[in-house]
């Protein structure tokens, strides 16, 4: 995603939640929609079950709804958003007595392998291969990373979020985020060349 791109779409989100906030109710289900299956991406890691993610991210947008009257673009939406949802995800984890993921999100990768599905019929058998390999081997090292270091390059690479975004959703500084995904660059970069 293009920076112009992540702009836009901010305006546009912001757009919507002044509807929203004016009393347009039918409104947000066009945020809705439009997030919905990338926040059942981002807290599929912590909840491990399908229907329970889905739980989760309903429960994340009813909370986003009953706090927009008090959303003053501080933040893009879609980051505030995240907040909730990965708030939420850690509550249900701690009302169940269970510990959050040892990796955390691969936000939008659903769409990610949307694009994959597409490129497929372009490959041949021997190129398909190699690519499934990388691609199994980047998400084995990501799998592995901590916490902290996987969802920073997530959002960065998968989410294409800016540096502040990042900042916000994981409630640090931007110098920390950076280095974050400095780490994991390196870390990608050397365990992957390992491996192939």
């Amino acid at each position: 995603m293009q920076i112009g791109d992540t702009e836009s779409q901010n305006k546009i989100d912001l757009e919507i939640v002044k509807r929203i906030q004016r009393g347009d109710k039918k409104a947000f289900d066009l945020l809705v929609i439009k997030y919905q299956n990338k926040l059942a991406q981002l807290v599929l890691p912590y909840v491990h079950d399908r229907d329970e993610a889905l739980d989760v991210v309903q429960e994340s947008f009813i909370k986003a709804y009953k706090a927009l009257p008090t959303f003053r673009a501080d933040s893009a939406f879609y980051t505030w958003l995240y907040r909730i949802a990965i708030n939420t995800a850690k509550n249900c984890l701690s009302a169940q007595s269970r510990r959050p993921p040892r990796s955390d999100i691969d936000a939008d990768e659903a769409e990610y392998y949307e694009f994959g599905q597409k490129m497929h019929d372009h490959l041949t058998p021997e190129s398909q291969l190699a690519q499934e390999q990388i691609k199994e081997a980047i998400d084995r090292v990501i799998a592995s990373l901590r916490d902290d270091l996987k969802m920073s390059i997530s959002l960065r690479e998968f989410e294409g979020m800016s540096y502040d975004d990042i900042a916000t959703v994981m409630d640090c500084p931007v110098g920390t985020v950076r280095s974050r995904i400095f780490r994991a660059r390196e870390i990608i970069d050397t365990q992957v060349r390992k491996l192939i």
